[in-house]
């Protein structure tokens, strides 16, 4: 039952934490280190992953129309768009997907610590008050502006992400406005990345989980799992339409901060409190 709870929080904080900037990854891991979880070291590292495909299907059901080249509402102009949306998405998708699969050991058992979680929420923190402070002029307005090469760019900045606590919307944002994106356009994009690149941590984590480490699952580890996901679909959906409509009216400074205090409270807790 106490798995059970654990497993609704930790969906809670995924839906929420994936879509803002503030890295879902790494407060999972500051949770599960506050409150483990009294299942297999295995699987914990399993879920902390995988419960990520139910924010995915957020973004499926709330873009699909945009993302479906399909659909016999749209125009043959339309389709075409589509499809270059996708392309554009894959070729983003491929450093981040490279690196991880050729260092996921190392990036598991060197980085998934609470204090690169602290260090990394604090340094990113401040790259994002540092990049708001600066005056500048969007270039790219739209997705159908981004370019190929910039997407590539994007992309290369997502390698950040792989380290815990950087997150991944916030390498991928942060990259889109240096390179001249409009914040509507980094956010959207950054939505539609995580789709390839959460769906492939995800299937790989089940396959090394079940292939390489053989183990399978057991009956309280599959309801955890589900109840996971279902609780991050269902609050991902009302924290991707909070974040389109508040980057309308407002910069990203607010994370920012919340990002260097919370670094900050979690170094202050490891080091003297625990």
């Amino acid at each position: 039952m106490i798995e059970i709870i654990q497993a609704i929080l930790l969906g809670i904080i995924q839906g929420i934490t994936e879509w803002l900037p503030i890295s879902s990854t790494g407060h999972m891991i500051l949770l599960n280190s506050l409150w483990p979880m009294q299942l297999s070291t295995e699987f914990v590292n399993l879920f902390l992953v995988v419960i990520q495909f139910g924010s995915i299907l957020a973004v499926i059901v709330l873009y699909f129309r945009r993302l479906w080249p399909f659909s016999l509402k749209k125009t043959k102009e339309e389709r075409k768009d589509t499809w270059v949306l996708w392309a554009k998405v894959l070729v983003a998708a491929v450093p981040a997907a490279v690196i991880g699969l050729l260092f996921d050991d190392q990036i598991d058992a060197l980085l998934y610590t609470p204090t690169v979680v602290a260090i990394a929420l604090i340094v990113y923190g401040i790259f994002f008050l540092v990049l708001e402070s600066r005056k500048r002029e969007s270039k790219v307005n739209s997705i159908k502006e981004l370019t190929f090469p910039k997407a590539l760019m994007i992309g290369v900045f997502q390698i950040l992400a792989l380290v815990p606590g950087t997150s991944r919307s916030g390498s991928t944002i942060l990259g889109a406005i240096t390179i001249g994106c409009s914040r509507e356009v980094a956010a959207e994009f950054s939505f539609f990345l995580a789709i390839p690149m959460m769906f492939g941590a995800s299937a790989y984590k089940i396959y090394k989980y079940f292939k390489v480490s053989a183990l399978a699952f057991s009956s309280i580890e599959m309801i955890v799992l589900a109840t996971g996901m279902i609780v991050a679909f269902v609050v991902s959906i009302f924290a991707i339409k909070f974040l389109m409509n508040y980057i309308k009216k407002h910069d990203f400074k607010a994370f920012g901060w919340y990002r260097i205090v919370l670094g900050l409270v979690v170094i202050a807790y490891f080091l003297f409190l625990k």
